[in-house]
């Protein structure tokens, strides 16, 4: 039986990987959750998820990627020497924010011991304080940081989602993996789609699965396909509907940010250029 530790904001106990309906802040899930087991389970699923709170429900349990669940598990098990005392959530991470966004930020996958840790996206890690940092200056984030997920953070109009659900070994999650995944993302794309004026993609990981489910989801699609740069944006019609604009920013990753590749004012004017387009 995993050792069972206390959760830093609420003091209850809780073995790592966190089993489903145990109590961890902000858990969709529950013992009767349906697992997907495989990735045919994983498009079924995804499928027929009648909302986001179901989908997400669902996101949490995923068993579909061995390599993967091999991995978060056993980083949930050993744990950085600075959280030793802290349960790990070491399940896949749902997409999280508001219900309606015009706005939709995608990273690449969560982190080792930032979201795999915490089991909210970007939350509990340098990149994340980049980020909700970014957001909170633009007025669409109540807090500029995000640690843990009974925190009080709350976005506004804005909602993030990861491609990959799953920690991966090296941040490099495998093609079969991508795949598996893609189906809660295409879901999740669906289910905000309405109200959807922006996607920011964070990094060129980012930028390829936003125009590949967009493609997917039959929005129109420029030729030849648009490259990833900082600052690029492109105009994806809908039928029937508002484009959406795909913005792009280099990651928050602490590779673009310690080196100055990526600063604050960058970031700041992207989420403005957001901001102007949705207006």
């Amino acid at each position: 039986m995993p050792e069972a530790l206390p959760h830093p904001a609420t003091g209850e106990a809780f073995a790592s990987p966190v089993p489903p309906g145990s109590g961890w802040p902000g858990d969709p899930s529950s013992p009767s959750t349906p697992v997907a087991p495989d990735a045919d389970a994983v498009r079924a699923l995804a499928r027929s998820a009648p909302g986001l709170a179901e989908l997400e429900a669902r996101v949490a349990v995923c068993r579909a990627c061995p390599r993967l669940v091999a991995w978060r598990e056993e980083v949930a098990a050993t744990r950085r020497r600075a959280f030793a005392g802290e349960p790990y959530w070491g399940r896949p991470v749902p997409g999280w924010g508001d219900d309606r966004p015009w706005l939709l930020v995608v990273g690449l996958a969560p982190a080792a011991h930032g979201g795999n840790r915490t089991g909210r996206i970007f939350t509990g890690d340098r990149s994340g304080d980049w980020i909700f940092g970014a957001l909170h200056r633009a007025g669409l984030a109540t807090q500029a940081h995000s640690v843990h997920a009974a925190d009080g953070q709350q976005l506004l109009g804005v909602r993030m989602a990861a491609p990959v659900r799953c920690a991966p070994p090296v941040n490099r999650p495998l093609p079969a993996e991508r795949g598996t995944c893609a189906p809660w993302f295409d879901r999740e794309l669906e289910l905000v789609e309405p109200g959807l004026r922006v996607v920011l993609a964070l990094g060129a990981f980012a930028w390829d699965a936003a125009l590949t489910a967009a493609t997917r989801r039959g929005w129109g699609m420029p030729a030849p396909r648009p490259r990833f740069a900082h600052g690029a944006s492109v105009a994806l019609p809908r039928p029937g509907r508002h484009p959406v604009t795909l913005l792009a920013t280099y990651h928050v990753s602490q590779q673009n940010t310690f080196t100055g590749r990526l600063t604050e004012p960058m970031l700041d004017a992207v989420l403005a250029r957001a901001r102007e387009l949705a207006r």
